[in-house]
């Protein structure tokens, strides 16, 4: 029995022990994901921002914005490998309470490293030929690395590397900066009246640019975007000169502190089921596994002893019974478990033959 329950506790432990092992690599790399039902919403504000409005037809100056980005995830759509999120961000000019500005995006990719993947209606502003490659930008690898990566960008539709540059704390979470600069580029022309930008000309083809300083704060461990802070510029120039004509938009975007209170408790959350599958679980199942294995080892080593001790002594048994003339089944058993009990038994046999009471014939005496 003893032996039994060594065996057992030894392949216990040694299972234990594997799983351990696998837990932080293999394990981890297949449960944990991006989710496929998120839904997220964060909110930027700008103060002494610009605007051309299309409604008064005028430049707005010195204005507070506030950018609402909503994520969210279409699981009927996701698979095992895919998730398919939605988002929409709006931004409006709180001092003069009007829109400014709104985007929809629909995006696949993949659940671990965060890379886009061209499948299940992807679009930008509802234009499904844009091709969207690189890494989704609002999650990267789940451990992220001190390095450069390609990002797509949905304004210039393409992607844009965006630089490691450090660590910084975000409440607590030593997160990575990215940051993604933006020269002066034309991303298209507008048709707009010549007098708007300099012109002589009734109508103009206005060339419109796009500049841009963009930092992301990423938790490496989880690959969550924490905190954001965003500055774009947007313009129209002269055609003929190249001057900047209209400013289109200017702001300085910065996330609110109740976003990212909000979002760091969550990226929380994600950051202690990490620590119990990568750290935690693996230390307990080590240290459980190894000390079952111990015990299951030294128990069937044990169990082993014992056999040996009683197969020496059952191959002294037989020497003693065949010298001792037939007896019961107990005074057998006690000759074997106290040696000599039965060289005793012979003497004093003996020695009863030899006296006068001796057992024999009545006539011989």
């Amino acid at each position: 029995m003893r032996g039994t329950i060594g065996l057992i506790l030894a392949g216990l432990g040694a299972f234990l022990i594997l799983v351990a092992i696998l837990l932080p690599t293999y394990v981890v790399g297949q449960v944990v994901k991006f989710p496929l039902n998120e839904y997220e919403t964060a909110t930027l504000q700008a103060t002494n921002a610009s605007y051309f409005s299309a409604a008064s037809l005028s430049e707005k100056t010195g204005v507070t914005m506030e950018a609402t980005y909503t994520i969210k995830g279409d699981a009927s759509k996701g698979n095992s490998s895919t998730a398919v999120w939605n988002e929409y961000s709006y931004v409006y000019d709180v001092t003069n309470h009007q829109p400014v500005q709104q985007m929809s995006r629909t995006f696949a990719f993949d659940r671990r490293t965060g890379e886009l993947v061209d499948c299940c209606g992807a679009s930008v502003n509802g234009d499904t030929s844009v091709h969207q490659t690189g890494l989704v930008g609002y999650v990267f690898p789940i451990g992220t690395q001190q390095q450069t990566y390609q990002v797509f960008d949905t304004t210039l539709k393409k992607t844009m590397p965006f630089l490691y540059s450090g660590t910084a704390d975000v409440r607590g979470i030593q997160a990575y900066e990215f940051v993604e600069d933006v020269a002066p580029t034309q991303i298209g022309t507008i048709q707009v009246p010549g007098s708007m930008v300099g012109s002589t000309s009734a109508t103009v083809s206005a060339p419109e640019f796009d500049e841009l300083h963009l930092i992301y704060y990423v938790d490496p461990e989880t690959g969550a975007l924490i905190n954001v802070n965003e500055h774009q510029t947007t313009s129209l120039r002269n055609p003929a000169t190249g001057a900047t004509a209209v400013l289109l938009f200017d702001a300085d975007l910065i996330a609110t502190p109740a976003t990212v209170t909000k979002v760091v408790a969550l990226d929380s959350s994600g950051r202690n089921e990490l620590t119990l599958l990568q750290t935690t679980l693996p230390i307990i199942l080590g240290i459980v596994g190894g000390v079952a294995l111990i015990a299951g080892i030294l128990l069937a080593r044990k169990r082993r002893d014992d056999m040996g001790e009683l197969d020496a002594v059952a191959r002294e048994t037989p020497t003693s019974a065949a010298a001792e003339p037939a007896r019961g089944r107990h005074s057998a058993e006690l000759a074997g478990v106290i040696p000599g009990a039965d060289d005793e038994t012979k003497e004093l046999t003996a020695e009863e033959r030899e006296g006068p009471d001796a057992p024999g014939p009545r006539h011989a005496r």
